[in-house]
């Protein structure tokens, strides 16, 4: 029984393995990671990224991290990676809203993502409507000297009441303010999408144009082909017919030659023949 026991002792224990996962970024990386794109992403504007600045963008990480095959990053990969990076600011940006000042953000890349997608680059654009409409001001006239005193005696009479309406005001700001956190965080998500639908609208026009230019081409060689053709066979034909023509000519004068020397043996015959 031991050695049977011993025999599956390995087994059970290469079981219980978890699995390494190959593209586990480590804090370094990503703070280079966030640096080259972080370049980029302000060199084109605040824009979006194409494959080749991803591809640049991987091979900065890579010449500092790729040093192994499990380290080594893709461009793929590198989007990927900043899209859960953003994803990671935008719930933390929410949190902080959310207490009014109270709640600090302990994660290292929060303030230089704050610096490239904050809310204070997306407050420059005039189009986006407000998050958040003011309620309604209802004026009220001015109460009277014995309606202000049955106000402080009820105010006095009920201090609780006040608390937990000042209590409700405050929690009813620290959610309107969450409200309008995700709100502006769906937004941008919606407003990316849009440019990489309008970036990859216009790689798939270029694309088309290229087609349709080369297809153009293709169609001007198969053309002129035709055309060469064409004249090469009515060239072939005129010979054709010169050749037949001249034929023609030089039968006809063999034809006529022969008649006369016909007609020649003919006069002779009746010279010849003595008359009676």
């Amino acid at each position: 029984m031991g050695d049977l026991t011993d025999s599956h002792t390995p087994s059970s224990a290469n079981s219980r393995q978890v699995p390494i996962r190959e593209d586990c970024w480590s804090e370094d990386a990503t703070s280079t990671l966030i640096d080259a794109w972080g370049r980029r992403f302000l060199d084109l504007n605040r824009g979006n990224l194409r494959q080749k600045d991803w591809q640049d963008v991987a091979d900065s990480v890579n010449s500092l991290h790729g040093l192994t095959k499990k380290t080594h990053r893709t461009d793929v990969q590198c989007k990927n990676r900043i899209d859960t990076v953003k994803k990671k600011y935008k719930t933390e940006r929410a949190r902080v809203s959310a207490s009014h000042g109270n709640f600090l953000s302990s994660w290292p890349f929060y303030a230089r993502l704050d610096e490239l997608i904050g809310p204070t680059v997306s407050m420059k654009k005039p189009s986006s409507p407000p998050l958040a409409l003011p309620l309604p001001f209802r004026k009220t006239p001015p109460p009277s000297a014995a309606a202000s005193s049955a106000i402080v005696a009820v105010s006095q009479k009920r201090p609780a009441v006040a608390m937990e309406d000042v209590s409700f005001r405050r929690n009813y700001s620290a959610a309107a303010a969450a409200a309008a956190a995700v709100a502006l965080s769906e937004e941008e998500e919606e407003e990316e999408e849009e440019e990489e639908r309008v970036s990859d609208d216009d790689e798939a026009e270029g694309e088309g144009m290229s087609r349709l230019a080369r297809a153009i081409k293709r169609f001007g060689e198969v053309y002129e082909r035709v055309e060469a053709e064409k004249v090469r066979q009515m060239v072939e034909l005129e010979k054709q017919r010169m050749q037949f023509a001249k034929d023609l000519e030089l039968q006809r004068m063999h034809m006529f030659m022969e008649t006369q020397v016909q007609l020649e043996r003919i006069k002779r015959g009746k010279k010849s023949t003595p008359s009676a």
